[in-house]
């Protein structure tokens, strides 16, 4: 499968952000999903991700102002970012693996990532 964002840029404290995933060559019966991001000097982290069951999952610090979705197709993915405070500057990825339930990745983590896209939040 290969993974492409788009939608990142700049905005104040407080904005709004829609981060897209383009999703294509997909082979496999089912995929678990997620959006990580990584600052600089630090480790890259999930922030949200979509398990072998559907369901949506989110860490603590962006609950209730991130949400993430997907077509039907599994075409695209979103991740609709508000109240962005500074502390979310990082370049943002997609990433997906071929999962079960209960499980998950079949290789143990998520094995394709997108080239990741910039979002800058100012104070």
């Amino acid at each position: 499968v290969q993974l492409a964002e788009s939608g990142g840029g700049s905005v104040q404290a407080g904005g709004s952000l829609r981060l897209s995933c383009g999703v294509s060559g997909s082979t496999y019966s089912r995929y678990c999903w997620a959006w990580a991001r990584q600052a600089p000097g630090k480790a890259r982290e999930v922030v949200a991700n979509i398990d072998a069951d559907g369901e949506t999952h989110y860490a603590d610090y962006v609950k209730y102002r991130f949400t993430f979705t997907k077509d039907k197709g599994d075409t695209t993915l979103y991740l609709r970012m508000n109240n962005l405070e500074p502390e979310a500057t990082a370049v943002y990825y997609c990433a997906a693996c071929a999962c079960y339930s209960p499980g998950g990745c079949y290789d143990g983590d998520y094995s394709a990532w997108g080239q990741g896209t910039q979002v800058t939040v100012s104070s």
